[in-house]
């Protein structure tokens, strides 16, 4: 588990974290709209987008299947 929390915390991180946000707004989702897919509080995918809040693998994972895209595309986004 300890290599998920490694992600997050590289420089890969904040590219997930643009990839997630482009992935997004290419959906025509607001923050608000994703949230709710995600079941989770308001103000989380705002607070994960301006980095104030780090993201775990398993929570990049579940964006990915809110957003309908594939974990790799926000991983690894140009390949």
């Amino acid at each position: 588990m300890k290599a998920a929390y490694e992600f997050i915390r590289t420089g890969a991180a904040r590219q997930a974290l643009h990839a997630a946000q482009n992935a997004r707004k290419k959906a025509g989702l607001t923050q608000i709209q994703l949230e709710k897919r995600l079941r989770t509080y308001k103000g989380y995918v705002s607070k994960y987008e301006s980095g104030e809040r780090e993201l775990t693998l398993r929570e990049l994972l579940e964006i990915a299947e809110a957003l309908n895209v594939d974990p790799l595309s926000l991983i690894k986004p140009n390949q």
